[in-house]
């Protein structure tokens, strides 16, 4: 490293087929995708680190943070191959989190199935006690029925535990003398409070998180201390952060603390991306589409913010079902995830329909091209067929692609059961897909109010630039942006993301007795709480924070997010924050209702590292597009034939070049296809903006 130069920053993000690298130092990106090992994750990290690092002419003494997103915790949520966990409630309420809503979320299903507890029914453990809301003990904790749950945990081999006692949000005290009990009793045991994870009203909620927590806590905990022993025996001594749910990074110490927070990290990287090129580029309206090789991500973004949320399902039973799944209380980035990836299987149903995913190939086997043993048939295989991949130049050229094994495997499972050639084969499968994020797109937006045909969009993960201007098509959008390194897009958004960490509590309070010295007392103890976490990776470095509350109208069922003042609050800001929430509650539904007093359940403060605003990109008069590096035959959806296309190479594209479509742009890690519909251009950054054509 010259002398002087900061240190480089690796960012490293794990998805069902690829492990995305990216190396950043000073200007220089360098980025890399292997082929992600399920067996043993860390290993295709390595791999990939070690790949990116010989590009970038870079050993581990240079680098200065490690930030780290894993599909890892989700996926040990739907596989359902976590530890084996029990869970000690209030006596009386040990089926609490499986009756869950007490609600079909399914009516005209007879057969509907609710998913099933992560914690069997024996393994649900009750202790005498009792609190009530405001936290006042009604039943003191019997600590012999709690010393009594030893045995139990011994002979089911519990590995994990998760406390979930009544209303011990309001006063944990319960809670933690369980905890100190069961811990001097089985010391190796890991132990989640839910008063700890999810301090919240609710108790389902709670509970589910709790229990979600506990169940991957010592999967993470081994994989996430295996890599950082990995990395230390490789030469890195710098800090290793995670990537969290909800847009911010974490110390290694918090992400096994909290494993819970890292679910759908590898997504939210992607939107905090999107959020900062929607800021480059002066886009005030934005729709991120991440698509990779098992799923596509769907995220709305506003005024430089993409859209959160405090309540996240994972493992649905019924795909896109609400209720159907775990929930979980944490913050997260929202979005709409679909079963649709370069992965995708695609078949044929008996209705004679072409169905795409969720099922997915991943890396191992792989689609049949990959000729690695995959014989179904995927979107990467109909790609192939299409003419977008360059077989030969694949993922840089470190996957060697067969395409005769993608024109088999579509004839056999699509093509022969519709009489279709394999290439109407291939288009259907593309067709198919495409729809099927369009539509989540459409159901995703009307579902909060907005509409898509006014946003950008902004592309990025392996396959969603070959997928990008047919989707725009289909939804209306005008624009589409392809950042550079578009491929390992969500790695890169990691080397965006703040030092952050977000803590909420629940404590009612009425506008109409509001109580500015308890307010402050509790935005206090959340402050010191966050900041605990976020100096032990962020130094001295200067921090921002948020505060918002989650407040409805008395009697209503469900809150909605309020902003508040970053100050010591006063007895006249009641006024303040219901006008603040009266225009959050019109902005959502269209009016508000007179007469109502407006209460405040819980709290939320998030204190995370500033990020400065990106510098605009300015305007780039036009060039002519330099001589394409080749020609290829692409199918045009429009004429449902061939076209001969020229091929240019992204790196040999200088700002202000025109490319007129149809065309294709060809880098290492992805593929454009610029479809007839639109024109492109290379914008000051180095990005490729397609726009599209006049009616």
């Amino acid at each position: 490293m010259t002398a002087g130069s900061r240190p480089a920053r690796v960012a490293v993000d794990i998805g069902g087929t690829f492990t995305d690298v990216a190396v950043e130092h000073g200007a220089d990106l360098h980025t890399v995708k292997v082929l992600t090992t399920p067996r043993a994750p860390e290993e295709g990290v390595m791999n990939g680190i070690a790949a990116a690092m010989e590009a970038a002419g870079l050993s581990p003494a240079d680098v200065g943070i490690i930030i780290h997103g894993t599909t890892l915790a989700t996926n040990a949520l739907i596989e359902r191959k976590g530890a084996v966990t029990a869970l000690v409630v209030t006596e009386g309420f040990r089926d609490s989190v499986e009756m869950a809503y007490e609600n079909r979320f399914e009516q005209y299903d007879i057969y509907m199935e609710r998913p099933a507890p992560l914690v069997p029914r024996h393994l649900r453990l009750p202790v005498r006690e009792r609190l009530n809301n405001r936290g006042e003990t009604l039943i003191e904790l019997d600590e012999d029925s709690v010393r009594a749950l030893v045995p139990t945990l011994q002979k089911y081999g519990v590995q994990a535990l998760a406390i979930g006692l009544l209303h011990a949000y309001a006063n944990p005290a319960h809670e933690i003398r369980v905890e100190q009990i069961l811990k001097e009793a089985l010391p190796d045991l890991w132990i989640t409070r839910a008063s700890e994870v999810c301090p919240e009203i609710r108790e389902y909620e709670r509970q589910s998180t709790a229990c979600a927590n506990a169940y991957v806590q010592p999967v993470m905990a081994r994989y996430l201390t295996n890599l950082d022993k990995a990395l230390r025996t490789t030469g890195y001594d710098c800090p290793l952060f995670l990537m969290m749910s909800g847009g911010g990074i974490t110390t290694l110490e918090t992400a096994i603390a909290n494993p819970i927070r890292l679910v759908e990290s590898g997504p939210a990287g992607g939107a905090i991306l999107a959020s900062h090129i929607a800021a480059e580029c002066g886009l005030d309206e934005v729709v991120s589409f991440d698509m990779g090789g098992t799923t596509a991500k769907i995220c709305l973004i506003d005024q430089g913010k993409p859209q959160s949320s405090r309540t996240f399902e994972v493992a649905r039973v019924y795909r896109f079902m609400k209720g159907s799944g775990l929930p979980l209380r944490i913050p997260v980035i929202e979005m709409v995830e679909i079963g649709a990836g370069g992965g995708s299987i695609a078949a044929v149903d008996s209705l004679k329909r072409i169905t795409v995913g969720p099922k997915s190939a991943g890396s191992e086997p792989g689609p049949a091209c990959y000729d690695l043993g995959g014989t179904e048939p995927t979107v990467t295989d109909a790609d192939v067929a299409l003419g977008r991949i360059d077989p030969a130049g694949f993922a840089g050229g470190r996957v060697k692609m067969d395409p005769r094994k993608a024109e088999t495997a579509l004839a056999r499972a699509v093509g022969a059961p519709l009489d279709l050639t394999p290439t109407l084969a291939a288009f259907g499968v593309s067709e198919i897909v495409d729809e099927n994020m369009a539509n989540a797109a459409r159901v995703h937006a009307v579902e909060r109010g907005k509409s898509l045909d006014s946003r950008a969009m902004v592309a990025f993960g392996g396959a969603a630039p070959l997928h990008a201007a047919r989707l725009a098509e289909k939804v209306g959008v005008r624009r589409v942006v392809v950042p550079t390194g578009a491929g390992v897009g969500s790695a890169i958004g990691f080397l965006r993301a703040p030092i952050a960490y977000e803590v909420v509590r629940s404590r009612y309070m009425k506008l109409s007795a509001f109580d500015a010295d308890e307010a402050n007392t509790i935005l206090a103890e959340m402050h010191d709480e966050a900041e605990a976490v976020v100096r032990r990776g962020a130094g001295d470095q200067p921090t921002a924070e948020v505060r918002t509350a989650f407040m409805r109208y008395v009697g209503q069922g469900h809150e909605i997010t309020v902003d508040l003042p970053l100050r010591l609050l006063k007895a006249g800001d009641a006024d303040e924050i219901r006008h603040a929430f009266d225009a959050a509650y019109t902005a959502l539904y269209g009016r508000t209702i007179p007469n109502m007093d407006v209460e405040i359940l819980s709290w939320t403060l998030t204190l995370g590292t500033a990020v400065d605003a990106p510098a605009l990109a300015t305007d780039t008069p036009p060039l002519p597009a330099p001589e394409p590096s080749g020609r290829r035959r692409l199918f045009d959806a429009a004429t449902s034939d061939f076209v001969d296309v020229p091929v240019y190479r992204r790196e040999a594209l200088r700002p202000g070049a025109v490319i007129a479509g149809p065309a294709i742009v060809a880098e290492e890690q992805t593929t454009t296809v610029v479809t007839a519909a639109f024109d492109a251009h290379v914008n000051a950054l180095g990005y490729l903006v397609l726009d599209r054509r006049p009616n």
